[in-house]
């Protein structure tokens, strides 16, 4: 079967070429963790190249932004790997009780503000990388004020699904800023 040819092509840039390289078949771990791979770096991608331009905003009255998406994946991830199955006590770095959009609200076009973003982000994957890599198996759970007992099995599969709905937002937020589209 020949695939016709689209109007958008897979994104290219630094990194680009590797994103879905990963198994198609074998174990569940490998595959679990390339399809969340896959899509961190996808995220990635879309941002790659922007300064503070990442926090321009879709539509008004939305708050959101390139920026804001790292951001808030910054504390899904922190929130998923570091509290809910390691255990350990954080608060969330951009949002709070008190600031519920921090996360999107803080997204400024400033460029320290756009470095400790991304800095944050790449701490909390890697945690999250190591974390899952140290584990014995997908079966171990934590507990999570929403969902009750999780298992590392379920946080990955949920954070495959956060990352590709919020690429679907990257798309479109990146082609209005400087018209780049693909996959």
């Amino acid at each position: 079967m020949k695939i016709p040819d689209r109007r958008i092509e897979l994104f290219t840039g630094a990194g680009s070429e590797h994103r879905f390289s990963g198994p198609a078949t074998g174990d569940e771990r490998s595959m679990l963790v390339a399809m969340l791979d896959a899509q961190r770096a996808t995220l990635k991608l879309k941002c790659s190249g922007l300064g503070p331009e990442l926090a321009r905003r879709s539509v008004s009255p939305s708050s959101l932004s390139l920026l804001g998406l790292v951001r808030h994946l910054a504390d899904v991830e922190r929130r998923w790997f570091r509290a809910v199955l390691a255990g350990q006590d954080v608060e969330l770095r951009f949002s709070s009780p008190q600031d519920p959009e921090g996360d999107f609200e803080g997204a400024a076009p400033d460029p320290e503000v756009v470095a400790a973003s991304w800095e944050a982000w790449h701490a909390e994957v890697a945690f999250a990388e190591a974390f899952v890599a140290q584990a014995a198996d997908l079966g171990i759970e934590g507990h999570d004020a929403w969902r009750g007992t999780v298992s590392l099995r379920w946080v990955l599969v949920h954070m495959i699904e956060e990352y590709a709905r919020h690429n679907g937002h990257a798309d479109l937020l990146r082609e209005r800023i400087d018209g780049a589209v693909g996959v």
